[in-house]
């Protein structure tokens, strides 16, 4: 009995003695930081799921580059032998790429967030860039080139409006960066064009001042045409009586200079025949005495000086007609009035009235700031 009792307790001992042995070896194997680990795991997958890869780049990469840093130390230490592996490295690391992709995280929140705000600003004054364009340039003779590029630059700015909406930031920048560079460069060009075309502002001025006293002197009708806001205006007695809508021919901007340019002139001019609607293709006509001398004596000196070529042409039959109303300049340099309206201008003119037609009545300043 005493000898089965002592057998025990050997083998009672024998076990406690391993397993302490067991315990303390497990106790000083050294533990890989698996926890931290799982931690930087997580805060990369947030990093990208904000992101951070495109909005906070920097702190993004360096996160990476701590997390694989950790994963190389703790495959190094793994292939050493258990007692003698030391994962502080591993767990530096670790914590590292948790903090860099934690701070990327946030970064790359509030830069999208700003940069969903800029994208908006830049969107808004697009918008209001465009529609100074149209304000201005819509009716204007610009070329089929610009006018193509305004079109391009419209289009890609609805499409990063669209992109916008959805939350695709970074496809709505590339097309606004192409719709700014399109309507910028145009609307550069159309404003250097039209702020060329307003050199002769003082000489429009004073013609506009000369047919209103005249009218005022002899108590009678005077027309002046105004051809950027698109007005006939009708003065009796050097006070304006009557304004209609007129439409021009398709190249208007700037004088004519030769035949076939579609090109309305600009000048002092006088009626010289009526033709009523038996006479016309265009209801009813008021012929001009263009080209008058001073227009003939100008279009020498430019084929003189080189500027027109010798084969180049005068044009002529320049008239106030009806058939207009259609909302465009569509003439061959002719100002076009509704039937209506050019019934009421017929009654009034005669043989002899002045007809003035300028570029604008309003310095270049009012046109843009109207």
């Amino acid at each position: 009995m005493r000898k089965a009792w002592r057998g025990v307790v050997i083998l009672l001992a024998t076990t406690a003695f391993f397993l302490a042995v067991v315990f303390f070896l497990i106790h000083i194997t050294p533990q890989p930081p698996v926890v931290e680990m799982d931690q930087s795991r997580k805060a990369l997958y947030d990093a990208q799921r904000n992101r951070a890869d495109l909005y906070s780049k920097k702190l993004y990469n360096q996160a990476r580059v701590f997390y694989d840093s950790a994963m190389v130390n703790w495959q190094k230490e793994n292939k050493k032998f258990i007692y003698l592996r030391n994962f502080e490295k591993v767990a530096r690391f670790a914590g590292l790429a948790t903090k860099k992709a934690t701070q990327a995280s946030e970064n790359s929140v509030s830069s999208a967030s700003n940069f969903k705000v800029t994208l908006k600003q830049k969107i808004e004054s697009l918008n209001g860039l465009t529609a100074k364009i149209d304000d201005m340039f819509e009716t204007y003779p610009l070329t089929s080139e610009v006018r193509s590029r305004i079109s391009k630059g419209k289009i890609l700015l609805e499409e990063a409006n669209v992109a916008y909406d959805k939350g695709q930031f970074l496809q709505a920048n590339r097309k606004l960066t192409d719709s700014e560079y399109l309507l910028t460069e145009s609307y550069e060009y159309a404003n250097s064009n039209l702020k060329n075309y307003f050199k002769s502002y003082s000489v429009w001025r004073n013609w506009v001042d000369k047919t209103v006293k005249e009218s005022q002197k002899n108590n009678d009708y005077s027309i002046i045409i105004d051809k950027f806001s698109r007005k006939c205006m009708i003065y009796l007695s050097g006070t304006k009586k009557f304004e209609f809508d007129a439409e021009l021919g398709k190249n208007w901007v700037g004088d004519k200079r030769v035949r076939g340019d579609q090109a309305t002139p600009e000048g002092m001019y006088k009626i010289v025949k009526k033709f009523d609607s038996n006479r016309t293709k265009y209801y009813k006509a008021l012929l001009l005495d263009y080209p008058n001398e001073e227009d003939k004596e100008k279009f020498r000196a430019d084929v003189a000086r080189g500027i027109l070529p010798a084969s180049a042409r005068m044009g002529g039959l320049i008239e106030i007609h009806g058939n207009g109303g259609k909302g465009i300049d569509w003439t061959e340099g002719c100002i076009a009035l509704t039937d209506n309206e050019m019934d009421s201008v017929f009654r009034i003119a005669k043989v002899g009235t002045p007809v003035t037609i300028i570029g604008s009545m309003l310095d270049l300043q009012h046109v843009m700031n109207r």
